[in-house]
């Protein structure tokens, strides 16, 4: 009887026919003869969804870094080379599961070569060695290597060792600035000597790195803002955990990278290579100083080592042109090598270089030669940051997520379309984009059986054709049957603006970590993605004393919601002082789906409902003193502070007496007083505590940017019924 060697949940990854990939969580079980996959944990002579017997001419190829709303997966492909097509694509969420998989399953492909090695008979393999003199005249990690033609010639070679691609290497137009080390470390007998003195010269040390800078033919005038300068230091964690913060382009890079203001996907040409835009944050006289963005490729690789190099160069994309106000930075090389270094007392350390050789371009660097070496050893620091942030970090029990990117690209083709028209389409275009993802993501795992075979999810995936674009285009602007948020209106207004002041926007839910489904036995948390409700209004209330029941002013979005048939659930933040103010938000849904978290929150009693209404609070902007007061970590509201709820037959309202703890009240006077000043995220969400209430979802998140206290209104209510 087959043995198992390893099993667990992973991610079903593919792409349908239309285009559209999806991911499914699934229970892989593999074998010494075979890989299957479950939609739940395998009992009693269950039938998986499907089998893939495992020789010796199995491969495990590499796809790389996949992206999918947002949610990056790192993506392995398992096949036979006698039959390509029928393969099974596996990934995980952290690089550390997919390669456990990796290992387990090359383990078992090295013993059955060893096996049918004994009995006389050779399974046919190759050897494939990363060369960066290679081309790229294939694709990388996407189709068929370009190596894998080499597979079906190896039969005159039946003793070299099997290895799994990795890609066609970098583009050309990308220095592998890696490739010079690893040489000067072939010649160094295996030193530790980080690069030749013919080339660098040590600068400076400085927050525990050593600066390095490039030398050119021993030239050892003062030095060129042209030349390339590196940061070298070691960092206490493990290669997978650094290679993860430096892949992210969310909130956590703020924690460690001081020169990191925006990030977001262009375009991902495949698992290894992506164009990405940046938006540096330099604080060299920023109010004299136009701020510098940037569009470059980045690419990765994980060596055989267990190192990781991701290389920068700075490119042009017809969906990253550039922006008013800022002025477009080149970069000529750079990027980061990290490697394992021998444990110290039990603990993984890694060396990290950072390389960055950048042309800042504008006044500022033709003028004055301080400009370029400041804003470069800033960026140069966040070696620095990445130590400090994993040093308060490692003890984190679960292996952390692969970070979320946002993609820009459908932004910027919409862009290009006539202006005018944009204005007019925008809120339904974003409707039907949240629609159609939250459709995704609750349908994810209702697909049957027979569907994801039908749809050949397994087979090589082909980009799709522009006729196949086009439908997708038509399918996505079709109108569906919709909330027309024209019909709500508050006094605080919306802006979308990233500099507007005295309003509100939708904030960004990928911006929020909750719970993911196997937080019961990982403590694993996922990025929030796309809320439950749609925030359509705002009020900024004041009065003499508290106000409550906000829902029964006359108007109100909760009123006009409940006259469409529409549910709603305000919020209503109630800041005490010699003034009342009140910040009362108002999310809308078509209707309750029965039997979900949601619905039970709504009609439960007050105590469930104080041990499951959950606020992640966040400070992107504003002093380090009320960021630090704040913070961001879940709070359970009703366990904090008093929380009043009234249900109406359309809507329950939450009202939220900050006052009544003296820990917020007193976090709270030190807000108020700088309010206008702050740029504040808020998330509400039921939490989740049982496997069927999980993954956490978010009611809705809201942010609140520089909020006037004199732009407050006395509201009309009238009189509360309901006491």
């Amino acid at each position: 009887m087959s043995k198992v060697v390893y099993d667990g949940w992973m991610v079903r990854y593919g792409r349908r026919k239309i285009g559209r990939s999806y991911i499914h969580m699934r229970y892989f079980v593999l074998e010494t003869r075979l890989l299957a996959y479950y939609k739940r944990k395998p009992q009693d002579n269950v039938v998986p969804i499907k089998t893939l017997p495992i020789d010796g001419n199995c491969r495990v190829e590499d796809r790389g870094l996949k992206t999918h709303h947002g949610h990056m997966v790192y993506v392995l492909s398992v096949y036979n080379k006698k039959d390509k097509y029928n393969r099974v694509t596996m990934a995980a969420f952290n690089i550390q599961e997919a390669l456990i998989w990796k290992e387990k399953i090359e383990s078992i492909i090295d013993q059955h070569q060893e096996s049918q090695g004994t009995n006389g008979n050779k399974y046919n393999s190759f050897e494939y060695k990363y060369d960066m003199d290679n081309g790229r005249n294939a694709s990388s990690s996407d189709h068929e290597s370009q190596f894998s033609a080499a597979e079906d010639e190896d039969d005159s070679h039946p003793n070299l060792v099997r290895r799994t691609t990795i890609g066609g290497g970098p583009p050309e137009s990308v220095f592998d600035w890696t490739k010079e080390i690893d040489s000067d470390l072939t010649n160094q007998n295996g030193s530790n000597q980080v690069f030749s003195r013919k080339y660098w010269r040590l600068l400076q040390c400085q927050n525990g790195l050593r600066i390095f800078e490039e030398l050119l033919d021993g030239d050892l005038l003062p030095k060129s803002c042209s030349r390339a300068m590196k940061a070298v230091g070691v960092v206490e964690a493990t290669c997978e955990d650094i290679f993860e913060l430096v892949m992210s382009m969310d909130a956590t890079r703020f924690e460690w990278d001081c020169s990191f203001q925006y990030g977001s996907l262009v375009e991902e040409v495949d698992g290894h290579t992506a164009i990405l835009y940046h938006r540096l944050q330099l604080d060299w006289f920023p109010t004299l100083v136009w701020p510098r963005d940037l569009c470059y490729v980045r690419y990765w690789r994980r060596n055989d080592d267990g190192s990781y190099v991701v290389l920068f160069r700075s490119r042009e994309h017809e969906n990253c042109g550039p922006l008013p106000g800022y002025v477009r930075a080149h970069i000529e090389s750079g990027g980061f090598n990290i490697s394992p270094l021998k444990p110290l007392n039990g603990r993984p350390r890694t060396q990290v270089q950072h390389l960055m050789q950048i042309d800042l371009k504008g006044w500022g660097v033709g003028y004055v030669s301080s400009f370029q070496q400041h804003c470069l050893l800033q960026m140069l620091n966040s070696v620095a940051g990445l130590r400090e942030y994993l040093s308060q970090t490692h003890k984190r029990t679960a292996a952390p997520r692969i970070p979320v990117m946002v993609n820009m690209t459908s932004a910027s083709v919409f862009s290009k379309r006539n202006q005018k028209l944009q204005e007019t389409h925008h809120r339904t275009r974003s409707l039907d984009q949240i629609r159609a993802a939250n459709r995704n993501a609750s349908m994810m795992d209702e697909y049957s059986d027979e569907e994801e075979d039908f749809r050949g999810a397994d087979q090589e995936v082909m980009p799709p054709s522009p006729e196949c674009e086009m439908k997708k285009t038509a399918l996505e602007e079709e109108p569906l049957d919709q909330i027309d948020f024209s019909i709500f209106s508050g006094n605080l207004r919306r802006d979308d603006r990233d500099n507007s002041r005295n309003c509100w926007r939708i904030s960004d839910g990928n911006n929020f970590r909750v719970r993911s489904k196997n937080f019961c036995y990982d403590k694993s948390k996922i990025p929030a993605g796309k809320p439950l409700m749609d925030l359509v209004a705002a009020d900024w209330f004041k009065d003499t004393k508290r106000m409550d029941h906000v829902a029964r002013r006359p108007g109100c979005a909760a009123q006009v919601a409940s006259e469409k048939g529409l549910f709603s659930l305000i919020v209503n933040v109630q800041v005490p002082g010699s003034t009342h103010y009140s910040m009362v938000f108002y999310f809308v849904m078509k209707e309750l789906t029965s039997g979900s978290l949601l619905q039970r929150f709504v009609d439960g009693d007050d105590e469930f409902r104080n041990s499951r209404m959950k606020l992640i609070p966040s400070v992107p902007k504003g002093s380090w003193i009320v960021r630090q007061s704040v913070g961001s970590t879940p709070c359970l509201l009703g366990k904090a502070v008093d929380c009043n709820y009234i249900r109406g037959p359309k809507y329950l309202e939450i009202d939220v007496d900050i006052g009544s703890s003296t820990v917020a009240n007193g976090v709270l006077g030190l807000v108020i007083g700088v309010i206008t000043s702050l740029v504040v995220d808020m998330a509400f969400l039921v939490q989740g505590n049982t496997p069927d209430e999980l993954p956490e979802q978010l009611i809705g998140a809201v942010r609140a940017s520089h909020i006037e206290l004199s732009a407050a209104i006395v509201p009309k209510l009238e009189p509360d019924t309901t006491e």
